[in-house]
C-alpha cells in the first residue's frame, strides 16, 4: 500500500493528472467542434502541460504546501526532463503556424513564474486576481483555439462562445484550490476567496456556472453532448459547494481536477451508445 501511495502521490505531484485534465478538454473540443483527432498536437500539449506546470511549481517558486515534496523533487525534475524531451519531439511534428499561435500562451506561462515586475521581484501570479485569469486564459487558448488553428478551421462565433465557456469553467475549477490555499498564500497575494470570502466565492462560482450552462445551449443543440455536460455541471456544483480550507489532501488536486476527465469519458460513452 505504501508503494501505491508513493506512485499515486508522484502522479499528482508530477502534474500528470493535470495534464490528463487538459488532454480531456482537448478531446471535448474535438467532439464539440467535430475536429479530427490530432495526436501530435494533443501529445504536444500533454507533455507541455507537465513541463510547464512543473516549471511553475518547482522553479524556486514553491509555496508552503509544496515543502513536503523536497525528497521527491529530484525524481520529479528527472521526469520533467524526459517530458521536455517528448515535448521537443512533438514540437517538430506540428506546423510552424500552429506553434506561432502558441507563443502568447507559452509566454504567459513563463511570466506566471518568472519575476519581471516591480524591480524584477514580482511575477504575474503575485498580481491580484491575475493568477486565475492567466491560468484560465492559457487553458482555454490551448484547449479550444489552438486545436482549431491546427486543422485550419476558421474562428466562428460558436468557437468564441466555447472558448468563453472553457475560460469560465477553468476559473470555477480553480476556486476550490484557492479556497484551500488561503492558509498558504502570501498576504500580498489577493485571490478571490481572500478578497471576498469563501461563501461569496462559492456564490460567484455558481453564477459563472449558470452562465456556462446558458452558453452550453447556445453552443450546441445536440442532446448527446448536453447530458454529459449536465452531469459535469452538477458534479462541479457539489465539489465547489463542499470546498473548505481544511479539505482532504486529494480533494482539489485529484477529485476536482478529475471532473474534465469524467466529462470527456461521459461524452465518449454517450457518443458510442
Amino acid at each position: 500500500m505504501r508503494f501505491l501511495k508513493l506512485v499515486f502521490d508522484f502522479y499528482i505531484n508530477a502534474s500528470i493528472h493535470v495534464a490528463f485534465s487538459v488532454y480531456a478538454f482537448l478531446r471535448i473540443t474535438e467532439i464539440y467542434l467535430e475536429l479530427p483527432y490530432n495526436g501530435n498536437l494533443n501529445y504536444f500539449i500533454f507533455f507541455g502541460t507537465i513541463t510547464g506546470y512543473n516549471f511553475v511549481k518547482y522553479a524556486g517558486m514553491a509555496k508552503l504546501h509544496h515543502r513536503s515534496l523536497t525528497k521527491g523533487l529530484k525524481n520529479i525534475q528527472i521526469f520533467s526532463f524526459f517530458c521536455f524531451l517528448a515535448l521537443c519531439y512533438f514540437v517538430v511534428q506540428i506546423s510552424v503556424e500552429t506553434l506561432y499561435y502558441t507563443i502568447p500562451f507559452c509566454l504567459l506561462t513563463v511570466l506566471y513564474a518568472v519575476p519581471f515586475l516591480s524591480g524584477f521581484d514580482k511575477n504575474l501570479r503575485e498580481v491580484s486576481y491575475l493568477k486565475i485569469i492567466v491560468v484560465a486564459l492559457v487553458w482555454a487558448g490551448f484547449t479550444v483555439l489552438i486545436p482549431l488553428i491546427a486543422v485550419g478551421e476558421e474562428i466562428t462565433l460558436n468557437v468564441m462562445l466555447l472558448m468563453l465557456q472553457r475560460f469560465l469553467i477553468v476559473v470555477i475549477l480553480i476556486l476550490p484550490f484557492d479556497i484551500r490555499d488561503i492558509m498558504y498564500d502570501a498576504i500580498s497575494l489577493q485571490t478571490i476567496p481572500k478578497k471576498i470570502g469563501i461563501e461569496k466565492t462559492k456564490k460567484l462560482g455558481l453564477m459563472l456556472l449558470v452562465f456556462s450552462l446558458v452558453l452550453e445551449y447556445l453552443i450546441s443543440s445536440v442532446s448527446m453532448v448536453k447530458t454529459p455536460f449536465m452531469i459535469f455541471f452538477f458534479l462541479l456544483i457539489i465539489f465547489l459547494m463542499r470546498a473548505r480550507t481544511a479539505q482532504s489532501k486529494y480533494y482539489s488536486s485529484f477529485f476536482v481536477e478529475s471532473l474534465p476527465i469524467v466529462w470527456w469519458l461521459l461524452l465518449l460513452g454517450f457518443h458510442n451508445f
